[in-house]
């Protein structure tokens, strides 16, 4: 069921944390010819700001995974990182100049909305072509393939950031999943909630993010994909939330390395974290 999220506008009255800012939407803009990666000390926040954009909280914000862009604020800002926040509805432009961009999961008929309108606006594939990371979470996910199955199972193209198509499964697969990450990441096990019916297969030059341990995830052993700076998934819990180190990597993509945490400051975190992977005997270790 829709959450109804899209109450916040870019440019509204929303409480914030000092060092916290709104990053304003460009009305339009196209990828710079040479620019380098985005990252810290070009945004208006000052030398260490990074730029979260939260994509279409309007059509694809289910099962809470606004979370994701709080993890990353929070975790940034603990490290001292000042941040922007840019929440874009689909009514308006994507900007081009962030540098973690967020989508979240959706139904059926806001998903092929979502797709259609950022393939008409070009910030999103106009970011990833100078380097901003993308992470995407189940319908969004989805978007970002090439193509999508539709409220009947139709092909839906999608935006091609990413090598992976997804379709309609025979199962749908809902609850509790586990999965180990690819060793080459360099995260722990992750731990989430899925629902979903997809299906989606990955291109030669796409790896999978994780290997299941309990779950559906992909439909053949595998949870997610990451290709370059692009990375998907189906997990919602927020997937951030409940795995910090996978919110870690992207903000190490975008800063290069990042100070450690106070313990103190990771005891929700890890209590929570801990409590879910022992709720899984087959995730156990």
């Amino acid at each position: 069921m829709s959450e109804g999220h899209g109450r916040h506008r870019l440019g509204s009255r929303i409480p914030q944390d000092p060092g916290q800012q709104r990053l304003p939407v460009p009305g339009a803009g196209l990828p710079v010819p040479g620019a380098g990666p985005p990252g810290p000390g070009t945004g208006s926040g000052g030398p260490s700001a990074i730029r979260l954009v939260w994509v279409y909280p309007d059509l694809l914000s289910t099962y809470g995974d606004r979370g994701n862009l709080l993890m990353l604020d929070r975790r940034a800002r603990l490290r001292g990182i000042g941040v922007e926040i840019a929440e874009v509805n689909s009514d308006q432009r994507v900007p081009v100049d962030g540098d973690i961009y967020l989508l979240g999961g959706g139904e059926d008929l806001p998903q092929i909305l979502a797709a259609r309108r950022l393939a008409a606006d070009g910030g999103l594939t106009g970011a990833m072509n100078r380097g901003a990371v993308i992470f995407a979470v189940c319908a969004g996910y989805q978007i970002v393939g090439t193509e999508f199955g539709g409220a009947e199972g139709e092909p839906v193209p999608g935006l091609g950031l990413i090598d992976i198509s997804s379709g309609r499964g025979d199962r749908r697969g809902v609850g509790e999943i586990t999965a180990d990450v690819d060793p080459a990441l360099g995260v722990e096990r992750l731990t989430g909630f899925e629902n979903h019916q997809g299906v989606t297969s990955r291109g030669p030059e796409v790896r999978p993010l994780a290997t299941v341990l309990t779950g559906v995830g992909n439909g053949d052993g595998t949870e997610g994909a990451y290709c370059g700076r692009v990375v998907g998934t189906y997990l919602h819990g927020p997937a951030l939330v409940r795995n910090p180190g996978l919110a870690d990597m992207l903000l190490r993509w975008v800063t290069g390395s990042l100070p450690a945490l106070d313990p103190q400051q990771e005891d929700l975190v890890l209590k929570l974290r801990g409590e879910r992977l022992a709720a899984h005997p087959a995730s156990a270790g």
